[in-house]
């Protein structure tokens, strides 16, 4: 199988632009007037526009409530925050290992925004769970990816897709990889989003869930970035555009799909008001198809056209910044200040 080269830390004989995606040459001196990518900019500014961090919201509301929760409610809620945590751990490390491949100094630059970003994600989780628990129990969390059956299964689907990459990286893992990325950004977070959406719309956890649309957010220009990334190799390499890899993206949302609606089922299945299971097994293989169609590949689901949970609002625009994602409603959170701490509940 042929080898993928890693970018290298400067070349005085190779130009500013790249001439590859991967495998090609770069100096690897950035020059945001001298990029090869067109899209590549405008994704750099809107990564930036994005920005936040945990500390700008207050979580009093969310103290407040926690002890009124159902145990059901807090069950669900720590399974998925422990889901996320994970998830958003590898994901740092993967976009990093994936930005030392990527000969075209843009792309490694958008990678590395992206990796700060995760690591912005797995921070906030660390402050909810600080918010409303005690340290033996946020530590709990945090380890419930080791021994919850349902989570290793969903976890192992996409860590062996990385590490496949990283143990033999080559222009066909590199793909495989990225098709796995997509899925974890793009699909494998869905049902634990519906899920504080859910609460929030009834007036619950609204300022984790906040901070959850504001991650909802950047995976979104995340998965747009990795989508790019895959046209690009396809048109540069067309040795990967192929129908046993353009079976193999149908065929892996479909599995991840069905994982995703296993997680699901177990995690909130039909015990909360506003969902329903069959309501969101629909969503997620509307999101698969959604995620599929935007590769240009043939959707693994028949039908599932249209958003079953219409009432989801956060999706609608990824460059509206950090607007109000519950129609007609004020936020109830205020961001932190030295006049209102989270220190002073």
């Amino acid at each position: 199988m042929a080898r993928i080269q890693k970018r290298k830390l400067y070349d005085v004989s190779a130009p500013n632009s790249s001439t590859g995606i991967i495998n090609g040459e770069s100096s690897n001196v950035l020059n945001w007037d001298d990029v090869r990518f067109s899209w590549a900019y405008p994704m750099y500014k809107n990564m930036l526009g994005n920005f936040w961090t945990p500390f700008e919201i207050n979580m009093s509301n969310d103290v407040k409530q926690w002890e009124a929760l159902s145990d059901d409610e807090q069950d669900t809620f720590k399974k998925i925050i422990g889901l996320l945590a994970f998830l958003d751990s590898i994901q740092t490390d993967y976009s990093s290992k994936v930005a030392d491949y990527l000969t075209d100094s843009s792309l490694s630059a958008l990678m590395q925004v992206l990796s700060f970003q995760e690591v912005v994600h797995n921070q906030s989780y660390s402050y909810v769970l600080s918010s409303i628990v005690n340290k033996h129990e946020q530590d709990q969390i945090f380890e419930y990816w080791k021994h919850d059956e349902v989570l290793l299964e969903r976890n192992q689907f996409i860590a062996s897709g990385y590490e496949a990459f990283v143990q033999n990286p080559s222009p066909q893992t590199f793909f495989e990889s990225i098709v796995y990325d997509i899925i974890l950004e793009g699909l494998f977070f869905y049902a634990g989003f519906a899920f504080f959406y859910n609460l929030a719309r009834n007036q619950k956890m609204v300022s984790t869930s906040t901070m959850i649309n504001y991650i909802n957010r950047d995976e979104q220009l995340h998965v747009t970035l990795f989508v790019n990334i895959v046209k690009e190799l396809f048109n540069e390499h067309p040795e990967l555009d192929t129908k046993a890899n353009h079976d193999f993206i149908t065929n892996t949302f479909r599995e991840a799909a069905e994982l995703e609606i296993k997680w699901g089922e177990y995690i909130i299945g039909n015990r909360f008001p506003g969902i329903t299971m069959s309501e969101l097994s629909d969503y997620i293989k509307f999101m698969a198809n959604t995620r599929v169609n935007q590769l240009g590949i043939e959707r693994p689901f028949e039908g599932y056209r249209e958003n079953p949970m219409r009432w989801i609002k956060a999706y609608a625009d990824v460059n509206a910044g950090k607007s109000d994602f519950f129609e007609q409603k004020s936020r109830q959170y205020t961001k932190v200040s030295d006049d209102n701490g989270f220190d002073d509940l």
